[in-house]
């Protein structure tokens, strides 16, 4: 089986559990040929090893640049491509947290796509993701094996898109935490030049899939993903560490002469978040948050370094 074989059984497999979810148990005549040819999906990909196979993903697009499966203007479909790309690129460069707001994006030409063939149905393409490069061996069986930084890049963008169009201002948010804000700048600037050229996508990869419902979707997605929408500040607060949990990097904050607790991450820069608890709990402190907000939702509060507890 191939790989492309197995993301079309996969689909079908999840197609026909959503059908029978929506059909009661009692009416069996009903069931019985659902039934029947999803126990015959699943035994077709029983066993098949997707680590073994290239890593892909489907960007398909409709619109006016679009001819249906036959074709898409060349134009667009270079510059979407180079848009798509470079928000991937980003987003690689943000979970690895050494993307800074301005100059070159980290490690670019190392992950960049590969378009290896294109996509039936509404036109567009096949990326293959960079392999993950380690100079030590990658243990698959290892009990915390190495991340797959482009796998997980992949997947966030695809989140992100379904969250700027479908999720909340605080769905939004966590991504910006977790991506950076610019790579989420650049997943807009995607957005904004296929709704500029009247034109939706979709995006697929593994067995997950999010497609845009049509072209207002995707500019009320890009008002929400905008830096105006996106506000951060670096904001100075007093009060008492009440706890922080190392493994989680959690910890909340009870604010002086307020009612209330804020709740916030450490971030990658101190190593150890355990050192908070040991040297700074239940004291009067100052302390400088990192504060992003989304539009109406909840802010995030990070406390980047310690150098801003005083």
């Amino acid at each position: 089986m191939t790989y492309d074989e197995y993301i079309f059984v996969s689909s079908e497999i999840k197609e026909l559990e959503s059908l029978l979810a929506k059909i009661p148990q009692k009416n069996a005549i009903n069931r019985i040929g659902l039934e029947a040819r999803l126990k015959s999906a699943k035994e077709i990909v029983a066993g098949f090893d997707t680590k073994q196979s290239p890593r892909k993903a489907r960007l398909t697009f409709r619109g006016r640049p679009v001819f249906g499966s036959h074709g898409v203007s060349a134009d667009f479909a270079s510059k979407a491509s180079g848009f798509f790309t470079d928000a991937f690129s980003a987003v690689v460069a943000g979970i690895t947290e050494n993307l800074r707001y301005m100059g070159p994006i980290p490690d670019k030409q190392k992950n960049q796509l590969l378009i290896t063939g294109t996509s039936i149905g509404s036109f567009g393409f096949e990326y293959e993701l960079p392999k993950v490069e380690s100079e030590e061996p990658v243990n698959q069986t290892a009990l915390f094996p190495l991340p797959d930084r482009p796998e997980d890049a992949m997947q966030k963008l695809e989140k992100l898109f379904c969250v700027a169009a479908e999720g909340s201002d605080d769905d939004i948010a966590e991504l910006v935490e977790e991506i950076h804000p610019r790579a989420v700048k650049k997943a807009a600037e995607f957005l904004e030049y296929i709704s500029e050229q009247e034109a939706w996508c979709g995006l697929e990869f593994k067995e997950s899939f999010f497609r845009f419902s049509g072209i207002e979707q995707v500019r009320t997605s890009v008002e929400r993903l905008k830096s105006n929408n996106i506000k951060e500040s670096d904001d100075s607060f007093t009060g008492e560490f009440q706890g922080v949990l190392p493994k989680g990097r959690t910890f909340e904050f009870k604010l002086r002469d307020q009612e209330g607790v804020l709740r916030g991450k450490v971030g990658p820069d101190i190593d150890d978040a355990d050192v908070l608890n040991r040297q700074y709990l239940h004291k009067l402190v100052k302390v400088k948050f990192h504060v992003i907000q989304v539009g109406q939702g909840r802010p995030r509060f990070t406390l980047q370094s310690l150098r801003d507890v005083e």
